[in-house]
Formats: C-alpha cells, sequence, structure tokens
C-alpha cells in the first residue's frame, strides 16, 4: 500500500513492534535521503539517542538496527513546501492502515501534529488546551495504546532528553500490554483475550 506520490518514506523498522514511534513528515523528522525515518535530522538524531539509551535501537544513524521498534510517518510523502491539512487528510488512510497492521502497545507521536493526532484519535484525551511541552513523556493510557507523547526534539530544553529515557525505562520495564476481556461472547468459561 503505497501513498499517492512519487517521493514518500515508508515505515521502518519491527513490523511485529511493540514500541510504535509517530513523526510528522520526512521533511521535518528527515529521512529524504536515506529513505529512513528520524535520520539527517536534528530531531532524528535526539530520538535515536533516546531509544539507543533504553535499548531499542542500536547502530544509530542513517540505517539503525530496531528492536521492537517501528518508525513511521503521519504524511510519509516529501513535501515540497509544508504538508496541507488536505494532504493530512489524504495521508490519513494510509497512516492508519500502517498503525494497525503494526498493532504496536506503545505509541510513542513526536512532534505538535503528531502527539495531537494520535491523542484525538486513539485516546479521550482532549486537544483543545493541549500544551505539548506539558504531555511530554507522561503515559497517556487508551483503550488499545499507551501513549508516550514527545515535544518537538528540535526544540527541547534541559532535561527533556532525560525525562524521555526516564518514562520510556519506566514503561518498558513492566507489562505494558493492553488486552480486553472478550469473555463474555465465549459459550464455555474460558477467557479470550486481544489487544
Amino acid at each position: 500500500m503505497s501513498p499517492p506520490c512519487e517521493r514518500f518514506v515508508p515505515g521502518y523498522g519491527d513490523a511485529n513492534a511493540d514500541v510504535h514511534v509517530i513523526g510528522d513528515h520526512p521533511g521535518r523528522h528527515g529521512g529524504i535521503r536515506t529513505g529512513v525515518p528520524f535520520t539527517e535530522s536534528v530531531a532524528g538524531e535526539r530520538m535515536q539517542a533516546c531509544l539507543e539509551g533504553v535499548g531499542l535501537l542500536t547502530e544509530p544513524g542513517d540505517a539503525p538496527t530496531l528492536d521492537n521498534l517501528f518508525f513511521s510517518y503521519l504524511h510519509p510523502c516529501v513535501p515540497d513546501d509544508s504538508p496541507t491539512a488536505e494532504s493530512y487528510a489524504e495521508m490519513e488512510p494510509f497512516f492508519d492502515a500502517e498503525l494497525r497492521a503494526i498493532t504496536a502497545h506503545v505509541l510513542v507521536p513526536v512532534g505538535e501534529r503528531p502527539v495531537r493526532h494520535v491523542l484525538e484519535t486513539f485516546t479521550t484525551q482532549s486537544v483543545d488546551d493541549l500544551s505539548v511541552s506539558e504531555v511530554h513523556a507522561t503515559e497517556i493510557s487508551s483503550g488499545a495504546w499507551l501513549v508516550v507523547p514527545v515535544r518537538e526534539p528540535a526544540a527541547w530544553e534541559s532535561g527533556d532528553r532525560d525525562q524521555l529515557v526516564t518514562a520510556l525505562e519506566a514503561v518498558l520495564g513492566r507489562d505494558y500490554t493492553r488486552q480486553s476481556d472478550l469473555g463474555r461472547f465465549l459459550t464455555d468459561s474460558g477467557r479470550y483475550l486481544v489487544r
């Protein structure tokens, strides 16, 4: 399933990952030359360093090795300018299909637009008065996912990196899976759990 554009940066990493890092678009979070999200940019370098620090990434650089981790973009097409609201809407079905195919337990949206989109679409969190700086590296639960929002890495201030590393270590250090008990639909006493 390819988006309707000449050049795009596809998702990258472990297709069975538990952690899915979601960026904005290649013009903001890199990958235009390498074809790998979160490369060749300040945001990419900072995110890769954090993810390496918690053991989800090795060999940082243009072709990092991801372990239990998947990278993708809300808008995978390489933009000539900033993408328009209409082009984000056009890319939504592709992003949604990729997100549901990966079925990660933990979503890590990076930057203003991805954080707002993920929280508004996949949680009950209100985004009307949302300050991404205030929710940076916090845990927000939803029915199917645990969301750890990240403020724009290129604008990080002192302590933002350490705060994210601490939050990710805490999540990865416990059972972060989300399961629903559908036992009420079974005729016997067994349980059928889905994520």
